[in-house]
């Protein structure tokens, strides 16, 4: 590793962001402003319909977050000027060639580039297959053959999942996905295939005359049988190993650091602590249970989640962009938490219990929610049991009314439909996660802390910390994450 200094590294490099609207890519901007104002040009790809639309969504969308008050109390006045001189807005889409962009700017950033880091992607799990494909696996190959025409890259970065392991057990290590490969053996994985089946399904739901919402499940539908044909437990694990694939494939002799964190949680420490945005992953169990509408928590109390701050996902970012510079290797970095400070999902559990029996939710009547201990749903039989008795059964009984002549019944019965539909939509989405044996080997990401440490002096090292072991998980879920959640994610 040639590592001398992360912020010598970030001194007059002007680098390129996909994505730059998204959650961890806020982070990653503010960081930059924050720790290094040197930076050359910071230019952020933003999907919009024109330059003015693609402005605005970076001053309301990005700028205007309660993330950038750090910076703007560092810089006051001059914060204005530092953007303008600094960072420069782009409408554009990654899954257009050349993003979409006319020529002069093109000619402009293919001469100027050093940089290049796709954070662009879908991270809903029950994406339509035609979209997640589009983002996830042929956007990162649009972003790498972008960087490739660059005549100054020095490192291009991709921020992927952990989870395009599948549902994999034991020791998971940071290797690379080939080509072709599946998880369970089945060959035949071909991207240029997959494209034809959705095109195809496509073109027979149009003659059919589906609605867009048919089609919209369709292909939510077909996403989940296609990655579960070759191992994979939804659309968006698979078309993000597809899309390793592409960049593997594709690499030639371009420097490639592959970022793969696992459940990315609120910031740690920087700019403070707390800050999140949206619902993500397990925060919708916190939802639900704090605020009285989830009496139940389905896996298994023992499997280790892995979860990984914000800031430390990026501040791994930036370490391996500034010690993969010029290297000419593909190299992945596991950056999580489950094999060197592991939490259970009961750890999670009494967390909960205990922030919000300290701390209940005010329903919109003005009155407390009042929590208690969830009953456990260990095995997939047990959650498959529990729906059974408690929606599926009633909604059978329900179906066996004559909800014709009674509106009541129509009504219950319709809104448990909903309901049952949901749940077992979310169950069969989130169960490989709550019932994940698996463990993320990060040997790659340890020699890089210690090459931190070691290289880049004690200033750097706390600044661009990204050790797990560090994480008091009692004392950050209770008074930091939860916090975070409660904050900035509950809605009335």
């Amino acid at each position: 590793m040639e590592l001398q200094s992360i912020l010598h590294f970030l001194e007059n490099k002007s680098i390129l962001v996909t994505g730059a609207t998204g959650f961890l890519a806020k982070v990653f901007i503010e960081k930059i402003l924050r720790v290094q104002p040197n930076v050359n040009k910071l230019y952020l790809l933003i999907r919009a319909a024109d330059s003015a639309s693609a402005l605005h969504r970076f001053n309301t969308e990005v700028i205007g977050k309660e993330l950038f008050k750090v910076v703007r109390e560092k810089y006051g006045e001059k914060l204005n000027s530092l953007i303008q001189e600094k960072v420069i807005v782009l409408f554009g889409d990654i899954t257009c060639d050349s993003f979409g962009l006319d020529s002069n700017t093109l000619e402009i950033l293919f001469g100027q580039v050093n940089v290049v880091i796709n954070l662009a992607a879908t991270t809903n799990f029950d994406e339509r297959y035609d979209t997640a494909l589009r983002i996830n696996t042929i956007g990162a190959a649009n972003v790498l053959n972008f960087a490739a025409k660059c005549s100054q890259l020095v490192v291009f970065l991709h921020v992927s999942t952990a989870y395009v392991c599948g549902e994999r057990e034991g020791l998971i290590l940071e290797t690379h996905l080939k080509l072709g490969d599946s998880l369970n053996g089945i060959c035949g994985l071909n991207i240029e295939t997959e494209k034809e089946i959705i095109h195809d399904k496509l073109q027979q739901l149009y003659n059919d005359g589906a609605s867009e919402k048919q089609i919209t499940m369709e292909m939510k539908d077909l996403g989940i049988e296609r990655a579960r044909k070759y191992g994979w437990p939804n659309t968006y694990s698979f078309t993000k190993a597809m899309g390793e694939m592409l960049l593997g494939h594709l690499k030639n002799n371009i420097p490639i650091v592959i970022i793969r964190p696992s459940i990315i949680t609120s910031t740690f420490r920087e700019p403070f602590s707390g800050w999140l945005e949206g619902v993500r992953h397990i925060d919708s169990f916190v939802v639900g249970y704090g605020k009285g509408k989830m009496s139940c928590f389905p896996g298994d109390p023992q499997t280790i989640t892995d979860l990984i701050p914000s800031d430390m996902v990026v501040n791994a970012m930036i370490a391996s962009m500034a010690a993969a510079a010029g290297e000419e290797a593909l190299t992945i970095y596991h950056v999580g938490s489950s094999m060197s400070n592991p939490v259970t999902y009961q750890h999670l559990q009494d967390y909960g219990l205990l922030f919000f029996s300290a701390q209940p939710w005010t329903a919109k009547d003005g009155k407390p929610v009042v929590v208690g201990r969830a009953t456990q749903l260990p095995t997939r039989v047990a959650v498959r049991t529990y729906m059974h008795l408690h929606y599926l059964l009633p909604l059978k009984i329900l179906s066996l009314v004559n909800t014709a002549s009674c509106n009541y019944f129509q009504r219950a019965y319709l809104d448990l439909s909903r309901k049952v539909m949901f749940l077992m939509r979310l169950v069969e989405l989130f169960s490989p996660y709550l019932f994940f044996k698996g463990v993320f080997d990060d040997m790659n990401t340890e020699k890089l802390r210690r090459a931190v440490k070691e290289r880049c002096g004690i200033d750097e090292d706390e600044m661009f910390y990204f050790d797990p072991k560090i994480i008091n998980w009692d004392d950050y879920f209770v008074n930091t994450h939860i916090a975070g959640v409660v904050k900035y994610a509950f809605k009335r």
